[in-house]
């Protein structure tokens, strides 16, 4: 009988969840602020929705040069690093003295929230192949709620005390997380011994030579993308159709943590049914949301009716984007074991370079066009993403899938 390897040192995943929520927010309190950090800076939705884009641009480069990391040094030191530099980076923003250093701040932090892409590729390593897609979805229900319950946190606290304390007290929460993980993590070590310079220049050959990883990428792309369009713009449509602010749009965040929820359903029917059927579904899902959403705003009803019919389409949406997601990313960490936290930098890149240009071409949509300019976009993003799915080689599905050793990917 052979004997199989030790796995890594065991953490639970509900607490690896909990670290993916609590750096993820960090992302997601500005959304629902826009609208009184342009009265603080006198700037107008076109400007301050750049604040929003900043965040996003700047998670995209810390996926791209701090989360190789993962596969290179000793990962608990990491994350405590990440997390103790995050909160620092929120304290400095919450001081902005113009919306231009506001911004720069903004690409700062989310290029360190980027630690959250460090825990997720851990999930996979405590359970069997078999169990993947259940173990990113556990810990996937952390970074998600995170990613919608932070704006519900940051609308409410903004209303009683301002948006520039949000990012006081979110720094608190980073900072104290810090000897949490030494208490709760044990050290996890990398796999195997790789330079930096390694690990990164494989990051070219990983997207060269896995045409689903190509495939996932470019999908979860455009679905983040359509997804950053809603919840970029909602702030707006709020106040300028209800004249409800911050306080309001953070808790549609709470609305969206129940379609969050679906995610331990996506990793099980990921498992079940392979990661394309769940990709599928969660199209379609998306673009009846969008349907949903726009329809909405032209239905004369009361101001309740209206709210219920927002809350309805958020929930869709998000279990719509949490299918997606689930989906791409338990067949891309299938690929190749041993270099999931690689893997996880070319996905994450792809997935937030949509998020940054989605959130961007929101605001502009706005501007210009208002809610009729952002649904026709938001549409056009995930029909594009179903028609690339569609496309998508089946001999590169999960089904006819081989994972790749190390040695041949330093070779490729």
């Amino acid at each position: 009988m052979t004997k199989k390897p030790n796995p890594t040192p065991r953490a639970p995943l509900p607490f690896l969840g909990l670290a993916c929520a609590v750096g993820v927010s960090t992302m997601y309190y500005n959304q629902p602020l826009l609208e009184e950090m342009g009265r603080t800076y006198h700037a107008d939705a076109g400007h301050t929705g750049f604040v929003a884009t900043a965040t996003q641009v700047g998670y995209a480069l810390g996926l791209l040069f701090f989360v190789p990391l993962g596969d290179v040094v000793e990962r608990r030191g990491l994350m405590m690093k990440l997390y103790a530099a995050v909160a620092i980076g929120l304290v400095l923003v919450s001081l902005s003295p113009t919306l231009g250093w506001l911004i720069l701040g903004s690409v700062v932090i989310g290029g360190l929230a980027a630690v959250t892409h460090v825990v997720l590729p851990i999930a996979p390593d405590l359970v069997s192949h078999e169990e993947r897609g259940r173990a990113i979805g556990t810990v996937m229900t952390g970074l998600l709620l995170g990613i919608l319950l932070a704006r519900t946190f940051a609308g409410w606290l903004s209303h009683v005390t301002g948006w520039r304390n949000v990012f006081v007290v979110a720094a608190v929460m980073n900072g104290v997380f810090v000897p949490l993980l030494w208490r709760v993590m044990p050290k996890l070590p990398p796999k195997q011994k790789l330079s930096y310079g390694d690990a990164m220049r494989s990051l070219w050959t990983l997207f060269k030579t896995q045409p689903l990883l190509r495939e996932s990428g470019t999908v979860g792309g455009l679905v983040f993308a359509s997804f950053s369009c809603f919840w970029t713009t909602l702030v707006f449509v709020l106040e300028s159709h209800y004249h409800l602010g911050a306080g309001v749009a953070g808790t549609f965040g709470l609305v969206g943590a129940a379609g969050a929820l679906v995610a331990p359903v996506a990793g099980k029917l990921a498992d079940k049914h392979g990661s394309r059927w769940v990709i599928s579904l969660g199209v379609v899902l998306l673009a009846f949301s969008y349907v949903w959403l726009w329809a909405g705003e032209w239905v004369h009803a009361s101001l309740a009716m209206h709210m219920v019919l927002l809350s309805v389409g958020i929930i869709v949406l998000d279990v719509g984007a949490q299918l997606c997601q689930v989906a791409n990313q338990t067949r891309i960490f299938g690929l190749v074991p041993s270099a999931r936290g690689r893997l996880n930098t070319v996905y994450m890149v792809m997935y937030f370079t949509g998020a940054a240009a989605g959130s961007a071409l929101a605001t502009r949509a706005w501007a210009h066009w208002q809610w009729t300019g952002v649904s026709v976009l938001e549409l056009v993003l995930v029909g594009l993403a179903a028609l690339c799915h569609a496309m998508g080689r089946r001999n590169a599905g999960e089904d006819h899938c081989h994972p790749t050793r190390e040695d041949e990917l330093m070779e490729a």
